[in-house]
């Protein structure tokens, strides 16, 4: 609401044209009912946001479901990408790097991901059932055991998928990787659970700066 509240005051100071600057552009997640009696909140947000302003930009927004933004928002929409900076950071932080992909549907940035940093990519196949039941395919170490595996997700809520992948990882033999999320939500324990006070299987973790939260940020 004090979004659309400052729209509204903004309108009636007299702005032209009021360019919505997110981010994290929220709600995107929810592109489906998967339950009885739940609401696609990403239509309703945009029919929100619609009204609101007349124009949006944000980094790579979470389309699944969706092939762009023009399909629920008619405002234009600008997207930026984080996959120039992730592979800056990775090219001066990590040595012999593997691009890891949880998921098919990961592919589609951390390809150009591992195309800047001219690493080698894994693109892993995950089966979710729900928000922290998740499993991933055992990846094969296939010569690969010098490579540092770096995991790249868009957004990091419940973790689990960070979770599964480094453990698949780990079990399979690589090194502990380095984990990358575009967006980190980390919801309820998420963080805790990723990073506990005694060492954790991943050796560390990091992110653009889409959302203020404990993890590293990329820019430092």
């Amino acid at each position: 609401m004090p979004l659309l509240f400052a729209a509204r005051a903004l309108r009636e100071l007299g702005a032209s044209h009021r360019l919505l600057v997110t981010p994290y552009l929220a709600y995107l997640r929810q592109d489906a009912s998967f339950k009885p009696g739940e609401v696609i909140t990403s239509r309703v947000f945009a029919e929100l946001l619609n009204h609101a302003f007349d124009g949006l930009m944000t980094i790579d927004p979470h389309l699944h479901r969706y092939p762009d933004l023009g399909t629920i928002y008619s405002i234009p929409c600008q997207v930026r990408h984080a996959a120039p900076a992730i592979a800056s950071w990775i090219r001066a932080n990590v040595k012999q790097p593997l691009i890891v992909g949880p998921d098919a549907e990961s592919e589609q940035w951390v390809r150009e991901v591992a195309e800047r940093c001219g690493a080698p990519l894994l693109v892993l196949n995950k089966s979710r059932r729900g928000d922290y039941d998740v499993e991933i395919e055992q990846p094969l170490l296939e010569g690969r055991s010098q490579c540092t595996p770096v995991l790249v997700d868009d957004i990091i809520s419940t973790a689990r998928t960070m979770i599964e992948c480094t453990r698949n990882l780990r079990v399979a033999g690589y090194a502990p990787p380095v984990c990358i999320g575009v967006h980190a939500v980390f919801s309820d324990r998420a963080y805790e659970d990723c990073w506990p006070p005694a060492p954790a299987p991943s050796s560390r973790a990091t992110r653009s700066n889409t959302r203020a939260t404990r993890s590293t940020s990329l820019q430092r």
